[in-house]
């Protein structure tokens, strides 16, 4: 018998010691047309990221924490939010403004362990509040029973100067890969690019710069190490010194992970944060443009090497309307375009739907948003944004302050609304609702029964197409239209797991 008989042999022997049996017949395949399909599980750990809220001395900063209740998920589990110190590795729980929040449980001696926020349990939001310029970029996790869903919204009030009103951001999980359409380096504009790294390990990030004639030329945006635990602010106009209107930002990370959001501040009308657009794709949808819009600017970009041709239209509550001047728009490659559509909605709710007027080429866009006249206006940005999914959640809504926005670019659906109870006393309250197909529908939204501070809204697919949503927040100063937009994409609380069933005939192979 040859040597590599027996080495054969003795590995099969070998193998099936450690499994218990070994079969030499044919694997059976009666049953592979009737595989069982992936469960959807929920997930056991979830990481979210805030940047730093503000340089003004006249910031307040509102935190609200809150994870849905999900099926069949272990009892136990914790979240905490902690500091990151720019540049630096983070101190657990040091608080560059003045901070308080429901959760600060631990003694003041010990700085290390004073989680900034610490939920306590699902359904149930939490709040906290920081002020000053000083408030540093949040580094969140949550396990076991918090994580599925967890929810956390920055909104911060500036009362003078720029960038003064509302600016409110989802603070957001870490990824590798970011696009920013509507950025600017315009006069009068002052645009940051803020990173957060959660990791014990620094994060080598590109940032790379597209105005309406294709690249700009820098090598400030390259390489940019940001170190572990830390956060990290680059002013756009540094990285390059051409003043672009209309400007998209591409973060790429060249190892580790970051958190990455533009925060967008203007001299005249506010400012805002800007998220990371949906991924490239053909077909686009911008949910959510507050009715009251005086100004609205779309802003496109292809990163391939393909112009791309989009229908524009606005879904409206009455169904599809084309904007007059404005059928198709033309983004050349690698070049971002802009658009003015000006007062596109009217007075009704509206969402933008982009698509192809022939083929399908990748895009990125958002717009960029004006409330109010005069000295009284500000400015927010819309993304264009993946469905609702399975289930979404705004946190920090507040009485007669909020307008959830609910579009369905398709085939009519039909959704579930729970408001969550209030951080401070209040009952739950569910409203179902079905939006027709190609309409937008800004709904009257429930909210808790003996409201106490603010809650939660957590958006359902029930049946139907796919729909999206946003929710608008007003501010607190009825002098000025302050007001913050964001979307609502599906949370990804559960995840696919295929069913793995024991394969021994790789041994005959």
């Amino acid at each position: 018998m040859k040597r590599t008989t027996l080495s054969l042999i003795a590995c099969a022997t070998a193998l099936a010691a450690v499994t218990g049996f070994a079969m030499v017949s044919a694997p059976d395949t009666s049953g592979a047309a009737t595989a069982t399909p992936a469960a959807r599980l929920p997930v056991e750990r979830t990481s979210l990221l805030c940047p730093a809220p503000s340089t003004s001395d006249l910031a307040e900063t509102a935190y609200t924490s809150f994870t849905p209740v999900t099926e069949g998920v272990e009892e136990k589990g914790s979240a905490g939010l902690t500091t990151a110190e720019p540049g630096g590795a983070a101190e657990d729980g040091g608080d560059g403004g003045k901070s308080e929040g429901k959760g600060d449980k631990s003694d003041k001696g010990d700085e290390k362990e004073k989680p900034v926020l610490e939920p306590e349990k699902p359904g149930e939001p939490v709040a906290g509040k920081t002020s000053g310029s000083e408030a540093p970029a949040l580094i969140g996790t949550a396990e076991g029973s918090h994580a599925p869903g967890w929810t956390v919204q920055q909104s911060t009030e500036v009362a003078a100067g720029t960038g003064r009103g509302l600016q409110g951001v989802n603070c957001a999980a870490p990824d590798t890969e970011f696009w920013f359409p509507g950025a600017s380096t315009s006069s009068g504009r002052t645009d940051y690019v803020h990173l957060t790294n959660p990791d014990d390990s620094a994060a080598v990030v590109d940032i790379e710069l597209y105005g309406k004639d294709g690249a700009l030329k820098s090598t400030v945006g390259e390489g940019v190490t940001v170190p572990p635990h830390a956060s990290e602010a680059l002013l756009l106009s540094t990285l390059s010194d051409v003043e672009e209107t209309d400007l998209t930002v591409h973060v790429g990370v060249r190892s580790g992970r970051v958190g990455a959001a533009v925060q967008a501040l203007d001299d005249k009308t506010g400012g805002d944060w800007l998220t990371a657009a949906a991924d490239p794709a053909g077909e686009l949808v911008l949910p959510g443009i507050p009715k009251d819009a005086t100004a609205v600017r779309l802003v496109l970009f292809t990163p391939g090497g393909t112009d791309a041709d989009l229908k524009v239209r606005l879904a409206s509550p009455s169904g599809p309307i084309t904007p007059a001047g404005h059928e198709t728009v033309h983004v050349k490659a690698g070049m971002t375009t802009g658009v003015d559509l000006g007062e596109v909605t009217r007075g009704e709710a509206g969402s933008l739907v982009l698509t192809p007027t022939g083929q399908s080429v990748p895009v990125v866009a958002a717009v960029r948003v004006v409330r109010g006249k005069g000295g009284e206006q500000e400015s927010a940005f819309v993304p264009a944004s993946d469905p609702v999914g399975a289930r979404a959640t705004a946190a920090d809504n507040r009485a007669k302050r909020t307008t959830l926005s609910l579009v369905a670019p398709g085939k009519d659906a039909k959704v579930k609304v729970t408001a969550s109870a209030g951080t401070e006393g209040g009952t739950t309250a569910t409203k179902t609702y079905t939006v027709k197909g190609g309409t937008t529908q800004d709904v009257d939204a429930p909210v808790p029964a003996g409201l106490k501070g603010t809650y939660a809204l957590t958006v359902e697919t029930v049946s139907g197409g796919p729909v999206h949503a946003s929710r608008t927040l007003t501010g607190s100063d009825e002098d000025v239209a302050s007001f913050t937009v964001q979307t609502l994409p599906d949370d990804r609380g559960t995840v696919s797991v295929p069913r793995a069933d024991e394969d021994l005939s790789v041994l005959q192979r």
